[in-house]
């Protein structure tokens, strides 16, 4: 990613979020109480555990979910990385120079203290997240 870039999570596509959290429960993680998002119409929580990757779970509300399709081909597997920046407009307009194309427009994430978010897609590296610091 770009140099300004900061690792914030690994965003992991589940069937259901208790089921697959109880593993990082058993590995010494805590876990964040579960949301939803109208905007991805999926459930999120994060697990965290010190000196370690954070990792957000999300879980389909229905068909019509964006990580369901991902589910579908590869079962559990990461969905996306997401990255925090200074400045979301800058960062999406040195993406886009990059080749990668927004998903959605920016909105304000439930999940992450309503801050501003917006996903984005690459063929050559897949799909990101930005969150705006």
């Amino acid at each position: 990613m770009l140099p300004y870039f900061r690792f914030h999570h690994i965003g992991v596509a589940v069937f259901d979020i208790d089921s697959t959290a109880k593993y990082y429960l058993d590995a010494g993680y805590s876990k964040t109480d579960t949301v939803y998002d109208p905007v991805q119409n999926v459930y999120i929580c994060f697990v965290i555990k010190d000196e370690m990757p954070m990792v957000e779970l999300l879980a389909p509300k229905d068909e019509t979910s964006p990580v369901t399709r991902t589910l579908e081909k590869n079962g559990v597997a990461p969905y996306h990385f997401c990255y925090e920046v200074d400045d979301i407009t800058q960062a999406i307009a040195d993406l886009r120079k990059l080749r990668f194309v927004p998903i959605i427009k920016t909105v304000d994430a439930c999940a992450i203290d309503n801050r501003k978010v917006c996903f984005l897609f690459n063929k050559s590296v897949g799909l990101i997240e930005l969150v705006e610091a």
